[in-house]
Formats: C-alpha cells, structure tokens, sequence
C-alpha cells in the first residue's frame, strides 16, 4: 500500500471552520495527503469579554510538534498565523532542528480589514527568524506592505517588483498575491532569477473567507507530493479559484470558500501562466 504524503500546519484554530488550522485541514483532506496540525491560538469572539485570540502555551506548541513529528514525520510544513515574537522564534527553531523538505510560510500578519495582527518585533522575528527558512512565502498585498515598510503595491508592476525586493529576505520563492487589485487576478512567482505571473479569473464574491490560508495548504500539499514549486502554486491556484467561485454563506457574515468545490463540480478554470525573464 502506498500511504499518502505527509503534510503539518502550525496555525490558529478558526472556529468558524473557514480558515485557520481548519482550512488547513479541509484542504489537505481534499488534494489526499495525511494532515497534521500545531495549533498556536484559538481564534473566537467572547460574548461578554470580546476576546478574540486565545493563545496555547509555548509548552502546548511544543508538544503538538515533537507528538506528530514521533508518531509520523512530516514532508512539508506550513505555518499560518503565529501572533507573538516569542512563538515565531519557538518554531523557528523547531523547524531549523527538523529535516522537513518543503517549508511554507504564509506571513499571516493582516486580518480582512487590514488590522495588524502582529506587533513591530514580531515582524522583525518573522523577516530574521522565519523567511529565511522558507521554501517559499505567500504574502498578499497588504502583508508584503508591511514587510517592505509600508510601500504601496497598487499595480502588477508594483507586485512584480515587490516579490524581487521580497527575496532579498531569504526564502528560495516568493508568492506575492495580488487578488485585491482591480482586474484578474495575479499572482506573481519569483525565484531569484525569473518571474512567473499566474492569472486566473476575478470571481465577484465577498465569501472569500480562509481563501490565502488554503492557498497556502494547497501548495504545501503539493510540495509534499514531489512536484516544482512552479507546478505546485499553479495547481493550488486552481484549487482555490475554484473554492472560491463555489463560496457561499449560512449568515449575513461573510462566508467560507468551498474546499469541496473542485472535487464535486470540477476544475472550471484555466490558470494563465507568463514567464518573465
């Protein structure tokens, strides 16, 4: 029997299932590979305290970590929303002690309204500690701001320049995504040396809720699965325009994207690969 690759997310909990360690999850679930996760916070609203991020202890972390390492290893990692100095610095080093292949981060830092989700020197932890051990990073556009000190990105140029500027912080690729600008929506891939543009349609839709996390889980998915970082993000893209055109909603809340939706209605979309030299 041949078992599935193996695939870790050190993430927040979404309680609303749509994004988060849940997102993760779904995602890992549908592109057939064996999901793990490292929870670093529960994210839910109090009713009365209006508390919305309940951190794990660094003991907590720590233990998921050496327990799903022990009990089956992991081929890729990706980590999502981090939140403090101190936990970015913790699976820094637990990553650096690790043989772990394939390394996704995506710099969760920027909420959907653009609010801060972490403070200056955890930042500064993440560009020291984190990218460097990248394989590749996923900012959108507001994070890759935040990581080039507040430079607008306002066009593709912007994004393209953004992501040469962006690997000077060590990764090996860099993702920036350009999903809110006007127009297509544009990805850009950089390795070092080349530019790759992935296009894919706009979808008008507000339920886009866990969109990047599962982007990110896709291409995680597919790196554990043995293939380029280039073929990786192309299927992840499908995957995600796809979710995303099936999103939808149970309240007046903005709703989840569809993780199902390609398995159940098919790939619809064709992603428009351009490379720039």
């Amino acid at each position: 029997m041949e078992y599935p690759a193996r695939v870790m997310t050190i993430a927040g909990s979404a309680a609303g299932g749509s994004a988060g360690i849940q997102a993760d999850l779904k995602t890992f679930q549908e592109l057939d590979v064996y999901g793990m996760s490292v929870v670093t916070a529960i994210v839910g609203r109090h009713p009365e305290t209006e508390k919305n991020v309940h951190p794990q202890t660094i003991e907590a972390i720590e233990a998921q970590f050496d327990t799903a390492m022990r009990q089956v290893g992991t081929d890729a990692l990706k980590t999502g929303m981090l939140f403090s100095k101190e936990v970015i610095d913790v699976v820094a080093g637990l990553i650096e002690q690790s043989d772990i292949k394939s390394v996704v981060i995506d710099p969760v830092m920027v909420g959907k309204l653009d609010s801060k989700l972490l403070k200056d020197d955890a930042i500064e932890a993440l560009r020291k500690r984190l990218i460097p051990l990248a394989t590749i990073i996923t900012p959108n556009i507001p994070e890759a701001r935040f990581l080039l000190d507040e430079r607008e990105i306002t066009d593709v140029e912007a994004l393209k320049q953004a992501a040469i500027d962006l690997y000077e912080l060590g990764s090996e690729y860099v993702l920036v995504k350009g999903g809110r600008l006007d127009g297509p929506a544009v990805d850009v891939l950089y390795d070092g040396k080349t530019l790759t543009l992935f296009e894919a349609p706009r979808i008008d839709t507000v339920n886009t809720s866990g969109a990047g996390c599962s982007y990110s889980a896709a291409i995680t998915a597919y790196l554990a699965k043995g293939v380029t970082v280039e073929t990786a993000v192309e299927h992840a893209k499908k995957f995600v325009t796809t979710a995303i055109n099936h999103g939808f909603t149970y309240t007046e809340m903005v709703g989840p994207t569809y993780h199902a939706a390609q398995r159940k209605y098919g790939d619809a979309f064709d992603i428009k690969v351009e490379k720039v030299e």
